[in-house]
């Protein structure tokens, strides 16, 4: 009997020796992936606001009126793909344009804590008597984009991109740069009094 037992247990040390040293196969673990983002062809329409401004939007976003006055605006660019909103705030230049314009550097800049780096981006377009800034916020903010728009006299347009889940700047990245290029050719088409 103790003859069968040692016969066994040399077979079986043997089998697992052979079993681990007979794979060579190293294992290498893989790195997250994310699911792969569609964007759609860009398309553009003309969309006149209820304070009579006016730019050209993307047909596959939506426009969500949020508050109108006399002397103020207040709506949403709705990308329901992405779960993503461009917050437009537009004002009536009364004041100085300097504070405003301070206003929005303000805004972006609370989100320095989070960010790893704000870059700024000039943007004019003489045609349409348009000067404005992009702030480009990378890392894991709430805000990746804020923006703004002015005709340095009467009109004062400030944004700001949100989306409606917990940042991830890695994720996000093709969908953050998709509406960033339909941020810039709104600004670029803006028609200050249509």
């Amino acid at each position: 009997m103790n003859s069968r037992i040692n016969t066994l247990a040399f077979c079986l040390i043997g089998f697992l020796l052979l079993t681990l040293t007979s794979c060579d196969e190293v294992f290498t673990p893989r790195p997250k992936g994310y699911f792969r983002i569609h964007l759609p062809q860009k398309e553009y329409l003309n969309y006149t606001t209820k304070c009579d401004i006016s730019s050209d939007l993307p047909i596959y976003s939506k426009i969500e009126i949020v508050r109108t006055s006399s002397d103020s605006c207040w709506y949403n660019i709705v990308y329901p793909q992405f779960n993503a909103k461009i917050h437009c705030t537009y004002l009536p230049v009364k004041e100085d344009i300097g504070t405003m314009i301070e206003d929005a550097y303000v805004f972006a800049f609370k989100h320095e804590s989070k960010a790893n780096a704000i870059k700024r981006s000039e943007l004019h377009e003489n045609e349409n008597n348009m000067h404005g800034m992009v702030y480009d916020l990378t890392g894991n903010v709430a805000s990746p984009i804020q923006f703004f728009a002015t005709d340095s006299t009467n009109h004062f347009l400030r944004g700001a991109l949100y989306f409606s889940h917990a940042p991830n700047a890695d994720s996000l990245a093709p969908v953050r740069d998709f509406i960033r290029e339909d941020i810039i050719h709104m600004m670029k088409t803006i028609n200050w009094e249509p």
